[in-house]
């Protein structure tokens, strides 16, 4: 039994497996339990294995290039096509087997620890952000039902629990305590957001890519490593554009009658990346508009014919292309001048 490609369907305690030969032909189908996964690939010969990208899937992959075997990771939405007749597990597997041997399948480049380290004190950050937007608007539902109506945004309502809180007369003494628990949780969010913000900040200045990424207009601290931890391979990448794509901040094409018709951005990929280079563009377009930059000069252009938020979203788009472009040169980014002619 000569395996040429082994196309692993992973699951919590339970894992598929199916082995091609060189002709395509199914020589393996085994179902085996995850803890012995890697026992057995130990075994295999050299042969390239495909999974699906999801929880789990770079740990192993790590380990089965350490084995010397190659490994494909795939989006999940790419494998589905291959999938023949009604899901199962087994035939999950085989079709990642077989997506994992088309030229044309775009592959998900394995990450580092270091890099999945980064990724989930990302997502850490964004449970504590909804958390406390959640705790926010209970706590002004509270106080509205009691008469009391505070203006909109975190500081005013930060100023309003400081200066008419401990005063104010409008809410009973169980009220009172209910608010001044919440409000301690509210402190208590904000500590933690602050201190993994700080820990983002020492990152972005030890991490060489995340430096280069700060020299982009619009990338902060918290998008430079976001980035520098969502992008393993930035080859993967034939040019700017197929990154924007990649992170959904292009125009959806629909095409039919050999007539194209351009919509709204695609929204593919990381919702969490693309929100990070919206609002770091929706905060740098007043002082970038006004430079005398070739990119001033273009949003100054934009926004005289197109609405705010598609200015905002067609900024968010540059600092992507450029952000490849510094990855891909290893120079950070150099502003150039407008012309006076």
């Amino acid at each position: 039994m000569n395996i040429v490609v082994l196309g692993i369907d992973l699951g919590k305690t339970l894992c598929s497996l199916v082995g091609l030969d060189r002709e395509g032909a199914v020589v393996l189908r085994r179902r085996i339990r995850r803890a012995s996964l890697t026992a057995f690939v130990e075994k295999q010969s050299h042969c390239i294995i495909g999974m699906e990208a999801c929880c789990g899937a770079h740990h192993l992959a790590r380990q089965f290039v350490m084995g010397g075997h190659e490994v494909r990771l795939m989006p999940p939405e790419y494998v589905k096509p291959y999938v023949k007749s009604h899901k199962n597990d087994d035939r999950d597997a085989e079709a990642i087997a077989e997506a994992a041997t088309r030229p044309t399948m775009r592959f998900v480049p394995i990450k580092s620890e270091a890099q999945l380290d980064v990724q989930t004190l990302h997502r850490a950050r964004e449970r504590l952000v909804g958390t406390r937007t959640a705790l926010i608007n209970q706590l002004r539902g509270v106080l509205f039902d009691r008469g009391i109506v505070i203006p909109k945004g975190r500081p005013k309502l930060n100023l309003w629990m400081r200066e008419n809180l401990p005063d104010n007369t409008l809410l009973t003494a169980r009220m009172r305590q209910l608010v001044d628990d919440m409000v301690d949780e509210l402190h208590a969010l904000d500590h933690r957001i602050k201190q993994l913000d700080q820990e983002f900040e020492a990152l972005a200045k030890s991490d060489q890519r995340a430096r280069l990424l700060r020299s982009v207009p619009g990338i902060g601290a918290l998008n430079a490593t976001a980035l520098a931890a969502a992008v393993g391979d930035v080859s993967a990448f034939a040019k700017g554009r197929d990154f924007a794509a990649w992170l959904g901040l292009v125009p959806r094409q629909i095409t039919t009658g050999g007539k194209p018709r351009l919509t709204g951005i695609s929204k593919r990929g990381s919702t969490y990346m693309r929100v990070l280079l919206i609002h770091g563009a929706r905060a740098a377009l007043p002082y970038l508009a006004r430079m005398d930059t070739q990119l001033g000069a273009w949003l100054q252009a934009l926004l005289k014919r197109a609405k705010r938020n598609v200015v905002v979203v067609a900024l968010a788009n540059k600092p992507a292309r450029i952000a490849w472009a510094v990855m891909s040169n290893q120079r950070p980014y150099e502003a150039v001048m407008a012309s006076k002619g």
